[in-house]
């Protein structure tokens, strides 16, 4: 390819990847992984990991098992998956019943109660020394694999470009009265919305603000962020608040009718990952979960449309991280969800209940 034609190239790439359109950028191949040979071995003697995950299925879950078990195929990989709420009880009644059957696990929201539990064991991972500071855990019990940056997403035959929400105030308008939806509670749903409005606009301005938009009437679902953004494509609904932005984007690669926007600003939140106290296979759970933040497998987890915390892995659309795509994010830390979780959720309960 001449260089003119090249440059065209990516500056074509450039501009569909500002206008929020899903494409595939040129392939970089990843660092292949190297693990440590006793690790190996002392994994493949154990034959097992157990993943209680909060990931979703067919689009990371499967993919990561399957790049780890082309180069581990002596290794089995079985998973459980459920919201943060779901795995983090399954992961306390364990720990309160000395039974542990879980080796690895993901959540993102409600690691102090775990850590306050014992089910967490400190880590030791080669491949973590190539995550920025902010992604791992100073006491050593957790590391972050992935981003998830939650915006407005909206059915793009059911709301015209014109009148897509820009602000907060917008979704005040009465036309969005009964057609806007979000996950009950999680920080992937209400939880997370009502906090990042706090967060941002301050206690006042943000209460006052929360007693309005309960006049909106947003329906709550009891599902998955994922299964609400599929109701919002099926046109079930205009608007869904708190959708994961590489969720649309996936989507709107295949075609769905769907957008997303930050409003004044998006939130964040970091899908943390860790090894069980007392894990039954210890060691397969050291190797899964350091494959799964090495380049290898952050490769993986781009590959799928998710946004890696590595810095040398950039997302495959690159205006999905807020510090590339522009817009501003509150970026929690899980001491910051476990300090104000609760609150967040009762005043759920008193304002849109």
């Amino acid at each position: 390819m001449s260089a003119s034609r090249s440059r065209r190239y990516y500056y074509a790439l450039l501009a569909l990847a500002l206008a929020g359109i899903f494409v595939r950028p040129l392939a970089s191949a990843a660092e292949p992984y190297q693990p440590d040979r006793a690790l190996v071995a002392a994994a493949t003697k154990e034959g097992e990991v157990v993943w209680y995950t909060t990931l979703i299925v067919s689009q990371i879950v499967r993919p990561l098992i399957a790049a780890f078990n082309r180069q581990f195929p002596q290794i089995k990989v079985s998973f459980v998956r459920g919201d943060s709420p779901q795995v983090l009880l399954w992961l306390l009644n364990e720990a309160s019943a000395h039974q542990v059957k879980s080796d690895v696990w993901n959540l993102a929201s409600g690691f102090g109660k775990l850590r306050a539990a014992g089910g967490a064991a400190k880590l030791t991972l080669a491949s973590a020394r190539g995550l920025p500071s902010d992604y791992l855990d100073p006491n050593g019990y957790w590391v972050a694999t992935d981003m998830t940056v939650h915006v407005l997403a909206y059915n793009t035959t059911l709301v015209p470009k014109d009148a897509v929400p820009r602000t907060r105030q917008d979704l005040l308008n009465p036309r969005w009265r009964g057609k806007m939806v979000w996950k009950v509670s999680d920080m992937t749903g209400s939880s997370g919305f009502i906090g990042a409005v706090l967060a941002t606009m301050g206690e006042e301005r943000g209460m006052t603000y929360l007693h309005a938009l309960a006049r909106q009437q947003i329906v709550p679902v009891l599902s998955s962020a994922r299964a609400m953004l599929d109701q919002v494509i099926a046109g079930e609904y205009a608007i869904g608040l708190q959708a994961s932005n590489h969720h649309v984007a996936i989507s709107a690669g295949q075609g769905a009718p769907v957008g997303w926007t930050p409003l004044d600003s998006a939130s964040a939140t970091l899908q943390l990952a860790g090894i069980s106290a007392n894990a039954p296979h210890p060691n397969a759970a050291r190797l899964f979960l350091d494959f799964a933040v090495s380049p290898a497998g952050a490769a993986v987890y781009r590959d799928a449309g998710y946004l890696p915390t590595r810095s040398d892995t950039p997302a495959r659309v690159a205006n999905l991280k807020p510090e590339q795509g522009g817009f501003a994010a509150h970026i929690f830390q899980p001491d910051e969800i476990d300090a104000n979780y609760a609150r967040w959720s009762a005043i759920y309960d008193e304002l849109f209940k």
